[in-house]
């Protein structure tokens, strides 16, 4: 099967939905990406970016303290690594010199922990597009640090004051930016969510994770892995692991959503506790209350941060191809601690959740071998991390 299918589905999950305004916008997408991404020479300059600027392919590390710990065997995808400090910036090369090809002039984007808006910002000025940012006032709070890091880039921060103030919200102002400007304005969206092509189009450039990661364990291990594990918020990270492994099935998916304050109405786990429901433009697991209005969310880690989950996740649950789980704030903060104290490694909160759930695959299945995605480094969350310890 493949997927998406022409019309940008994943099983029942994904498609368009979206006014007219934006329907030749997204045809416009879909006709450049599908052209460029067969040209050698576009594949070749984002294959050259990735390796001289961005800094791949990343190491896959044995965390020996942390395995010996927890009895199982851990290795990690080491995105942390990455030029801007996460994997964000494997998606903005493909996309900015997508929108190079296209003849755009400015980049517009929405962040919620602020790694997406560093990334855009740098790749944004690296090829000299004007670039404007769209961020929830409460993100801007918790983020000052990537804030600062994107003025400094020369990006202009657009502070979003609506709603719950967060990535929602965000995502709401930059698309109203886009369909007002799309002539000379390229969207370039940060996770696999929205409406089609971009769950495919982000996924495409976030595989990398994945095809560097299987070759890596078999050169290392001389098998492929027991378990893949990655956290969830829209996804991107996780499915730029899970997708190249789609056809091996003795691996094991599993995707950690962020349990906020361990309260039903204080979380961001769309698919743990979300129903189907359409948000920015496709169907997927929605955090919806019973009239289908959008459910207020809250994470620790501000990328988590997000009521809705990409489509191709939600088809991956659907089927059983992978397992979601929820971590909560007080444990996410102990796996971050874990990983801090053991391996000399500080992670961001996003991936602390997941680094938190690996206690629960050693409670099942003892030896068993994991690649977790250490999507991020923990730069960005010490004065959240100094604020909930005081």
């Amino acid at each position: 099967m493949k997927l998406p299918d022409k019309k940008g589905y994943f099983g029942e999950f994904g498609g368009k939905f979206v006014p007219e305004t934006l329907c030749w916008c997204l045809k416009e997408l879909e006709n450049a990406y599908f052209r460029v991404k067969k040209d050698k020479r576009f594949v070749k300059e984002i294959d050259f970016y990735l390796r001289e600027y961005a800094g791949r392919p990343t190491p896959l590390y044995f965390a020996k303290r942390l395995s010996k710990y927890l009895g199982i065997k851990v290795y990690l995808k080491r995105e942390d690594l990455l030029h801007t400090g996460a994997h964000k910036i494997n998606n903005t090369l493909g996309q900015v010199l997508l929108a190079k090809y296209m003849d755009k002039r400015r980049i517009i984007a929405e962040t919620g922990a602020g790694q997406h808006g560093v990334a855009t910002a740098t790749v944004a000025t690296l090829f000299g597009f004007k670039c404007d940012i769209y961020m929830g006032e409460e993100d801007i709070k918790r983020q000052k640090m990537n804030v600062f890091r994107m003025k400094t880039l020369g990006a202009r921060v657009c502070p979003v004051r609506s709603g719950s103030k967060t990535l929602k919200d965000a995502c709401n102002e930059a698309i109203r930016d886009w369909v007002t400007n799309v002539k000379d304005t390229y969207y370039l969206l940060g996770s696999v969510v929205g409406p089609h092509p971009y769950p495919l189009i982000v996924r495409d450039f976030q595989s990398v994770i994945g095809r560097e990661a299987k070759y890596q364990i078999l050169k290392k291990e001389g098998r492929l892995p027991d378990y893949l594990v990655a956290c969830v918020g829209g996804g991107s990270n996780a499915i730029g692991l899970f997708h190249p492994f789609f056809k091996d099935k003795k691996v094991k998916f599993i995707g950690v959503e962020a349990g906020g304050l361990g309260l039903s109405s204080f979380n961001a786990a769309s698919l743990v506790k979300g129903s189907i429901g359409i948000l920015h433009g496709a169907k997927s697991f929605v955090l919806q209350d019973k009239f289908g209005q959008i459910e207020n969310t809250h994470s620790v880690a501000p990328g988590l941060d997000y009521p809705r989950v990409g489509p191709e996740h939600a088809f991956y649950k659907k089927i059983g191809r992978a397992m979601y789980a929820t971590v909560n704030d007080n444990q996410a903060l102990e796996g971050f601690k874990l990983l801090s104290e053991l391996e000399g490694i500080i992670p961001a909160l996003e991936p602390a959740h997941a680094i938190y759930y690996l206690k629960e695959i050693a409670k099942r299945k003892k030896n068993s071998l994991v690649i977790l995605c250490l999507s991020g480094r923990g730069d960005k969350d010490l004065e959240i991390v100094r604020k909930w310890g005081s």
